[in-house]
């Protein structure tokens, strides 16, 4: 009886682990896609005054979330807003996804056999990493301002830990004797990082590809908090010109802080249970 009741808690677990997984994966698509195509969906134009300041939610026509400071739609700013976060968060964990993994796997794969180059390079990486992401994201704007400027800088800042992170993945794969195989028969690097070791720390990399999507995440929008964005309207801007009329008008700060948290929580999810399948169908 005990063993048959354990079978079905388990089970009960497993039901409720994959339905919260569903939800989360529909409130990222959700909050992915509105972002992405908000500014054909936003009632009026961001810089189009449609009411006194500080309206509340209904108080003026074709404004359900009312105005801002200025009298502005708050529910265009936010939805001409979010495509600016989500398009730099995709752009600067992809990159540093990809140049993180070859070098994290590259490391893994000369360790063993020329320590002084994985050695080097892993204390390249270990300088990145001693610079704060928003100051990386500083020195970067004072050479060249604008958006690929943050993006370069969040890549830039989330490369060594990729990299960290693949290295030790792949350190025991590099081992295995696919690998030591593939290198007596002379492969090139490529094929020994896609096909021989890529595979087998995939879960590891869609785990990573989470934590540094919702970093750049954090640092974009933190960067349009400090005004580093270039004068571009972005959820992150639209939380700092909420912040002195918060008690007036609480939803300009409310939607664009809730879309930024239900992002990051959803992609952290995601990414989880990807990694976790990933493993599993490996194993």
């Amino acid at each position: 009886m005990s063993r048959r009741r354990h079978r079905g808690t388990a089970a009960g677990t497993h039901r409720g682990r994959t339905r919260g997984i569903r939800v989360a994966g529909v409130l990222l698509l959700l909050t992915i896609g509105v972002a992405v195509i908000g500014p054909w969906l936003a009632p009026h134009l961001p810089t189009r005054i449609v009411g006194p300041p500080y309206a509340g939610p209904g108080s003026v026509p074709g404004a359900p979330l009312g105005t801002d400071y200025l009298g502005r739609d708050v529910l265009s700013r936010v939805l001409d807003g979010g495509r600016a976060v989500i398009l730099t968060g995709v752009f600067a964990t992809a990159l540093s996804c990809l140049a993180g993994g070859v070098v994290g796997l590259t490391v893994a794969l000369l360790a063993p056999r020329r320590p002084r180059a994985a050695n080097l390079l892993m204390r390249l990486m270990d300088a990145l990493a001693a610079l704060p992401p928003l100051l990386m994201v500083l020195l970067v704007l004072a050479a060249a301002p604008g958006r690929l400027s943050i993006v370069l800088a969040v890549t830039v800042a989330g490369l060594p830990l990729t990299a960290r992170t693949l290295r030790a993945a792949a350190a025991s794969v590099v081992q295995r004797g696919h690998v030591e195989v593939a290198i007596a028969r002379g492969e090139a690097l490529s094929w020994l990082l896609g096909r021989e070791i890529l595979p087998f720390v995939s879960g590891q990399l869609l785990a990573d590809a989470g934590t540094r999507f919702v970093q750049s995440i954090y640092v974009a929008v933190a960067a349009g908090f400090l005004g580093l964005a270039g004068g571009a309207t972005d959820w992150g801007s639209l939380i700092s010109e909420a912040l002195p009329g918060a008690q007036l008008q609480p939803w300009a700060l409310v939607v664009p802080a809730t879309l930024v948290a239900v992002l990051a929580v959803t992609a952290n999810l995601v990414a989880d249970e990807l990694a976790h399948r990933s493993r599993r169908i490996l194993a």
